[in-house]
């Protein structure tokens, strides 16, 4: 068996790894995950994954809900630039452009979200099996998963990280803002748990664990169970890119 390589193979080789490599480590976001601040105002939870963002502020103690925004974001050096597409106590954001000033060392970001240079703790790093950006797009109806007709701009995103989730009910064309809801979860053994922290529609919610039956198939996500009204859901989500 021959094993020699002639010098231009070789260095070819030696260029496409080194490209791989560069490339794979400029996807890697510094931002991605969830992040917490504690102020007297009430906990705020910062979400940034694959490409989109939430920043939400609600007083644990008692479940009630703040406000929320969010919308997209792109990464710079030292800067994220952001497009609102929701805003549940000012519309007249949705559709402007933000950018912050961040830097993020350790387990610490400091970021001028709230006007002013604020430092927030990481609460994961967005890398788990269900980590991304997802939109509703099938669900289950007298036995069958039809598709649901999506037309206009409203829509349903969840948001997951590593160990935190949000769903919001938008739709930035009208500027209007229907809903949302987020904590904790977990995913395991084909169990998708969340633990509901604010609820921005029914606070005595808040406190709620809700179990449902979940998998990964062909690049879906299925989710059924019981709402947290007691009603029967089968849902398939896909990832939004």
């Amino acid at each position: 068996m021959n094993f020699h390589v002639t010098y231009p193979r070789f260095l070819l080789i030696i260029v496409l790894f080194l490209s791989v490599k560069f490339s794979s480590a400029q996807n890697v976001s510094e931002l991605s995950g969830a992040w917490q601040l504690n102020k007297d105002s009430g906990e705020e939870v910062l979400l940034f994954q694959d490409g989109y963002f939430t920043h939400t502020t609600y007083r644990s103690e008692n479940g009630e809900f703040v406000s929320t925004r969010g919308g997209t974001f792109n990464e710079g050096k030292g800067q994220v630039s952001v497009d609102v597409e929701f805003n549940s106590t000012d519309k007249d954001e949705v559709n402007l452009k933000r950018d912050y000033k961040w830097a993020v060392k350790g387990d610490r970001l400091t970021i001028n979200i709230n006007g002013k240079p604020e430092e927030w703790k990481r609460l994961d790093k967005g890398k788990a099996p269900l980590a991304g950006v997802w939109r509703i797009t099938d669900r289950m109806e007298d036995g069958k998963i039809v598709p649901i007709h999506q037309t206009g701009t409203r829509k349903t995103l969840k948001i997951l990280t590593g160990e935190r989730f949000q769903w919001v009910a938008i739709d930035p064309g009208t500027k209007s803002f229907s809903g949302t809801g987020g904590g904790k979860y977990t995913f395991k053994d084909g169990k998708y748990t969340e633990h509901i922290e604010f609820f921005s529609r029914d606070n005595d919610r808040v406190g709620a664990k809700l179990t449902f039956d979940g998998k990964l198939e062909a690049g879906k996500w299925h989710h059924s169970g019981l709402s947290s009204k007691g009603d029967k859901i089968y849902e398939v989500w896909g990832r939004v890119k």
